[in-house]
């Protein structure tokens, strides 16, 4: 049985190097090295180690060498309650991604599942994420649910 552990602040440059594997995977390409990274790797150090983190990590250490296999990351929002979700926590999955070299193991399935686990451990009635076409089956199968309805977004300096 494949076992996930908790990320730490340790994991953050693995964790972003995992990033990159995913984006590459979406985009087609690597993104460019940047400051995003350097970024990123800070508010991992800054938000992992918590007492009452609203961000978690689960990972899969590489089997064969130094280094991580696969992660899930996730965090929790407290929006305002309503009838379906009186408490208003919400979660949301990210950066789900296992390295190229160790898919089809069951890794990112290990890093939900503990991170699922994380998430109703605090009581989070819901949770969300965007699947990639690849990632779909198997959030499926852990029992999430297509939805419908656009979704729109507005981003800093754009018009």
């Amino acid at each position: 049985m494949i076992e996930a552990r908790g990320a730490v602040a340790a994991d953050a440059v693995e964790l972003v190097r995992l990033r990159a594997v995913m984006l590459g995977s979406m985009h087609g390409r690597p993104p460019e090295p940047g400051a995003w990274q350097d970024e990123a790797v800070a508010t991992l150090r800054e938000r992992l180690d918590r007492p009452a983190a609203t961000m978690a990590a689960y990972v899969v250490d590489a089997p064969d060498g130094p280094g991580l296999a696969a992660c899930a990351v996730g965090t929790i929002d407290r929006r305002l309650g309503g009838p379906e979700n009186p408490s208003g926590l919400t979660g949301y999955v990210f950066n789900v991604v296992t390295d190229e070299a160790y898919r089809r193991r069951g890794y990112s399935r290990a890093c939900m599942t503990a991170l699922l686990g994380w998430f109703a451990e605090r009581g989070v009635p819901k949770v969300d994420l965007r699947a990639s076409p690849d990632g779909e089956p198997l959030y499926l199968s852990l029992g999430f649910v297509p939805m419908t309805g656009p979704m729109l977004r507005l981003s800093a300096g754009r018009s």
